[in-house]
Formats: structure tokens, sequence, C-alpha cells
């Protein structure tokens, strides 16, 4: 194999630094759904009230998806890097992404909570689209694919806002 040939989807070898940028955007991605996961369960477990059960099966099937996400992630990682995925040591909690709410019946904030996770993370994979066009295939084609699951989970969640909105409104007009 000649040394411009690109073994398997990686970069070759004259963009190393090309490579080192593409890590660190699917390592902050890889963190990402890994905070998304952890604030996913807890609000999945803690909400009470009819208007909450909706949101609950919705973030519970959301974390399996962001595990799927996170677990692509630490693949393509470990495939760029030709060694090991990141493990909890270096994780710090980024703190952009809005908190579980404190009370249990709080379904507003979680739904509003989940509408800004998915627009950031929405943001970052086309970041990583735009990075990786032209430069690693594989790994464009993996953002897409995950930047898809993300579209399709926000609408969901603007969807249960606007519903929300709207019942609230009818609530209080009653």
């Amino acid at each position: 194999m000649s040394a411009t040939e690109v073994p398997d989807g990686l970069l070759e070898i004259e963009e190393e630094d090309e490579r080192r940028a593409i890590i660190e955007l699917l390592t902050r991605a890889y963190w990402m759904e890994i905070e998304t996961v952890t604030n996913y369960i807890a609000a999945s477990v803690s909400h009470d009230g009819g208007r909450g059960l909706a949101v609950r099966a919705a973030l519970t099937t959301g974390v399996e998806e962001e595990v799927r996400h996170a677990r692509s992630l630490g693949r393509r990682i470990q495939e760029l890097q030709h060694g090991v995925v990141p493990g909890a040591e270096p994780f710090a909690s980024d703190e952009q992404y809005p908190q579980p709410p404190r009370r249990s019946t709080d379904v507003a904030r979680t739904i509003e909570a989940v509408v800004a996770t998915e627009t950031s993370a929405i943001r970052h994979y086309q970041r990583i689209m735009r990075a990786t066009a032209t430069l690693d295939a594989d790994t464009n084609a993996l953002a897409l694919g995950i930047l898809r699951d993300e579209q399709r989970h926000l609408r969901l969640f603007e969807a249960f806002l606007r519903e929300y909105v709207e019942s609230v409104g009818a609530d209080s007009m009653a």
C-alpha cells in the first residue's frame, strides 16, 4: 500500500493535525452523549404525574439511543487513535446542559432541557460534518446518522413542548 492510500477510512499520515482535531470533536461528542444519558436517566426515573408519563417513556427510549451514539463514537475514536477510548477520569460535566428539575412534576422544565440539549448536539454534529466533509468520509457518515437521530428527538420534544403549552393554557382557561 502506498503512503497516499487510506486503509479502512483512516486519515492519511500527512493529515495528523486534522486527525487530532477530528478526535477532539468526536471526544467532545462522546462526553456530550454520556452526560445526556445521565440526565435523561435521572429525568426518566424522576417524573410523576400524567403529563410526565409520555416524557418518561420518550426519555427511556432516548437513553438507549444516546448510549448507541456514545458506543459508535467510541469505536470511531478508537479507530482514529489506534488505541483506547477515554474512561471517566478526564470527564468533567460541561454544565452547559440543563440539569433535570428539582421537582418531579416539573415536566415543562425537563422538556425545555431536552430541547436545549438536542439543539446543542445538533450544532456539534454539524460542526463534525463540516470538519470531516473532505477529510474523513466514515466520520462524516457517522455524524450524519447521529445528527438525524438528534433531529428526530428534537422534533419529538418540540411537539411535547407545544402540547404542554397548549394544555396548560387550556387548563388555566377552564
